[in-house]
């Protein structure tokens, strides 16, 4: 699938079921990996902007974006469900995660907090059965379950410092986004993926917007070009390209199913937080980044 195909608003939203299961693995394989950048980049924007900024500003950076898109495409208006949940979604994605998860990195490291991020594809799995009526088999979940065991696991091991506050703010953010994922992808198959986050960064675009301008810093000199660039990266790729191929991957092959990728994501966050904020990363996550690998295929060869 190339993105014409992704963005083409003429093409019909049913044709979405009638895709192949594998298109929605590896849309959702392409949007973890663009997520995987979010924590860490995160981590570097909020030592200098105030969370309730950052969370501002990455929205209204997505949704000025969203905004063109859907005038360009001269894309429908959302009907009054439809519309329900989108500010679902909203709640979830665009104010909860990031706001919550940009205050609990003021406590915790960035490798921290990607070890909640194991517990998210069973909190997405969760609301998919809750919200999108999907039955995954028992033997689905046993592959969840000890996919976020080892990466939880694996981070206990490390002896990595917590902090009761910036745990709680995290489950908290897990939890909401959650919700927001399950939300919107069950969504995305009446509506559209790229229409779905684009309408919900529309929605919130009066909330981003005022977000950023009461909380704008009192002067920008001292910000570095690390927290603009973080600032710009998680607004962009974080807050919306991503969640192009993310719920248009959930919606072809299955919320929970789908879902299961993020247990490869916190990894990925790893690396590039080893790689790029210097933060201290075991040799040993390679043996468990192959068994999450295993339970990611069981997983997926169960999911039905």
């Amino acid at each position: 699938m190339n993105l014409k195909q992704t963005l083409n608003p003429s093409l019909n939203h049913c044709d979405i079921a009638l895709e192949r299961p594998s298109s929605g693995w590896l849309n959702g394989f392409i949007a973890v990996v663009i997520f995987s950048g979010s924590m860490p980049a995160t981590k570097v924007a909020v030592m200098d902007f105030n969370p309730f900024f950052l969370t501002g500003a990455r929205g209204a950076i997505a949704g000025i974006l969203a905004l063109i898109a859907l005038l360009i495409f001269k894309e429908k208006r959302p009907s009054l469900t439809q519309l329900r949940s989108l500010l679902i979604t909203a709640f979830g994605i665009v104010l909860g995660f990031p706001l919550l998860s940009a205050f609990a990195l003021q406590h915790i490291s960035s490798a921290h907090s990607l070890v909640f991020l194991a517990m998210l594809p069973l909190s997405t799995a969760i609301f998919g059965v809750i919200r999108g009526g999907e039955r995954p088999s028992k033997i689905f979940w046993f592959f969840s379950l000890m996919g976020s065991l080892l990466v939880i696991g694996y981070a206990i091991s490390q002896g990595i410092e917590t902090s009761p506050i910036g745990d709680i703010l995290m489950l908290l953010a897990i939890v909401l986004c959650g919700l927001g994922y399950a939300e919107g992808a069950q969504l995305s198959k009446t509506l559209g993926g790229w229409q779905v986050i684009s309408w919900v960064l529309v929605l919130s675009l009066p909330l981003s917007l005022s977000l950023s301008f009461f909380f704008v810093p009192t002067s920008f000199e001292s910000i570095p070009a690390t927290a603009w660039f973080s600032l710009f990266y998680i607004g962009l790729f974080s807050m919306f390209i991503g969640f192009i191929f993310w719920y248009r991957g959930l919606a072809q092959g299955g919320i929970a199913k789908v879902g299961q990728l993020q247990l490869l994501q916190p990894f990925f966050g790893l690396a590039l937080s080893a790689t790029l904020l210097q933060e201290e990363v075991s040799i040993g996550m390679l043996f468990v980044t192959v068994g999450v690998i295993i339970c990611v295929l069981g997983s997926k060869k169960f999911a039905k």
